[in-house]
């Protein structure tokens, strides 16, 4: 576990432990220790939001190439092939979509049987976003894989039929343990790390 980390847990515990101490002294009425309370807990927080989205601003997108691995601790994904395939054309909204069918490497490097809860979908070079087709894909990306082994995913996603340049973004949604994370790419206001496909 990182430092940063760390700090995030230790806020949060410093913060439960301060609201109780907020709800005893609210108790027992004693106004001038419910009011430094809170003072110190939203002083604490202002500065550390203050920090978390300094980070997050300066810190520029990380982009994987295809063929290298994005890792949540001992878990990674590494895209190994970005195809597109034939399928009945669905219509949506009177457009035509495309079928894209992508290769994921999932990889276990720990020495435990390992799940990591993640979301994905595909962004163009437009900012428009794509979620998987959990019907049509082949072995959820969220699986659980034995330790220190590895397998396959092949995630379907409809796309657009004029998107160019896409990226495989993989979340564990807005609310997370990442996201008070200074410096983690899954932190407020972070611009997310992206998986960039040959396509």
């Amino acid at each position: 576990m990182s430092v940063a980390e760390w700090l995030a847990m230790a806020l949060v515990g410093w913060t439960v432990v301060g609201l109780l101490g907020l709800t005893v002294s609210l108790v027992r009425r004693e106004r001038q220790k419910l009011g430094q309370g809170v003072g110190s807990l939203v002083g604490v927080w202002v500065i550390y939001l203050a920090a978390l989205a300094w980070f997050s601003h300066k810190q520029p997108e990380r982009k994987v190439p295809m063929g290298h691995s994005q890792c949540f601790h001992a878990r990674c994904f590494t895209v190994e092939r970005a195809e597109e395939v034939q399928g009945f054309p669905a219509r949506e909204h009177e457009r035509l979509e495309r079928l894209v069918r992508l290769t994921v490497r999932l990889t276990n490097r720990g020495k435990k049987e390992g799940q990591e809860a993640v979301r994905a979908y595909l962004r163009d070079a437009q900012g428009r976003q794509w979620q998987e087709s959990v019907a049509v894909s082949g072995n959820p990306l969220s699986d659980r894989i034995m330790a220190e082994s590895e397998r396959v995913s092949e995630p379907v996603f409809h796309i657009a039929p004029d998107a160019t340049g896409l990226e495989l973004v993989l979340t564990h949604g807005k609310w997370s343990r990442h996201t008070l994370v200074i410096g983690d790419a899954e932190s407020l206001w972070h611009r997310p790390e992206v998986l960039v496909l040959d396509r």
